[in-house]
């Protein structure tokens, strides 16, 4: 969640005039995050959270990532659902951009995780992948191993000023996971992003998950990897690997992994770790101007990655 694209007051009635939301109290921009445009709404019902879509998300896919938030929140997993117009579309344009209203959920993020949190986490994205299994529309991940090469070309003649050895290691990396990635693992929607702020938690409990604007059909597997990336290292980017395997626990008492998902799990951890990179490399390269946003810091990637090299078996992250 970002700001890029600021919203007169005149654009936002003509925007709201087809919806039953009531009169407009506030409308504040959040910050946090880096990909869309993301404003607080404030109505006479409720709080709702408004959306203008740009970089990475392409308008073909937000049927995609609307439709699966629809599908998921109908069948009881607890997520934004979209907001429909009086016509019932969940679509439309402001200022100039795809433009879409959610249901707000309560909650908050967790800066350091316990054991719990963790085993939630996990549990939840198996019932996540369990629950969207039906779901009928497709999309394939634009972020997927094929789509970093472009990543790289674009990074690497910055990364060493962001880091002395950077580009090297990207380029080591790369090689390798083009070398090790898996073929023929259990695939399915999965959330692609399911980072400590993309859950909330209330009274001890997780409440809900949001941001599904990575959402796609990929690996199975690559969303535990992508969940140990996110989750299991400390503040200070220490591996924990009792917080890998309560992840990887509360995900297998939900749906068990096949033997072939785990021995594919390093290979995973270390891709996931290497497309965060990438990802938060660009960003950090190329902030529009006058954009409200703080990217990320892409040498918390590049630390994760030197973990994982180290890594050879499945055992070491908590999958046995």
């Amino acid at each position: 969640m970002a700001v890029y694209t600021e919203v007169l007051p005149e654009e936002l009635d003509v925007f709201l005039a087809g919806y039953d939301l009531g009169k407009v109290q506030s409308l504040k921009g959040i910050a946090g995050g880096v990909e869309n445009t993301n404003y607080m709404l404030h109505t006479d019902t409720g709080s709702y959270i408004l959306t203008l879509y740009e970089k990475r998300v392409a308008e073909q896919d937000l049927p995609f990532f609307l439709g699966l938030m629809d599908h998921l929140a109908q069948r009881g997993f607890v997520c934004p659902q979209p907001v429909r117009t009086r016509d019932g579309h969940a679509l439309g344009r402001l200022a100039g951009k795809p433009a879409a209203i959610s249901t707000f959920l309560e909650g908050m993020e967790v800066k350091n995780p316990t054991v719990d949190h963790c085993w939630m986490a996990g549990e939840t994205m198996a019932r996540l992948h369990l629950t969207a299994n039906d779901f009928t529309i497709a999309r394939k991940n634009a972020l997927d191993i094929s789509g970093w090469p472009p990543l790289v070309q674009s990074g690497l003649s910055g990364a060493d000023g962001v880091e002395p050895g950077l580009a090297d290691l990207i380029t080591q990396e790369l090689k390798h996971a083009e070398e090790h990635w898996p073929r023929d693992i259990p695939s399915g929607v999965i959330h692609a992003d399911m980072f400590k702020d993309n859950v909330f938690f209330l009274d001890g409990r997780l409440s809900g998950v949001i941001d599904f604007y990575f959402a796609c059909n990929d690996f199975l597997a690559y969303d535990l990897a992508v969940g140990i990336n996110a989750w299991a290292f400390d503040s200070e980017l220490r591996f924990q690997p009792n917080l890998s395997a309560a992840i990887v626990e509360g995900y297998c008492s939900v749906r068990k992994l096949e033997d072939a998902e785990i021995a594919a799990l390093p290979a995973l951890a270390r891709g996931a770790a290497l497309r965060f990179l990438l990802t938060r490399l660009n960003d950090w390269l190329n902030v529009p101007a006058g954009a409200l946003v703080v990217p990320h810091d892409p040498k918390a990637f590049s630390a994760r990655l030197r973990f994982f090299e180290k890594v050879e078996t499945a055992a070491a992250l908590g999958a046995e």
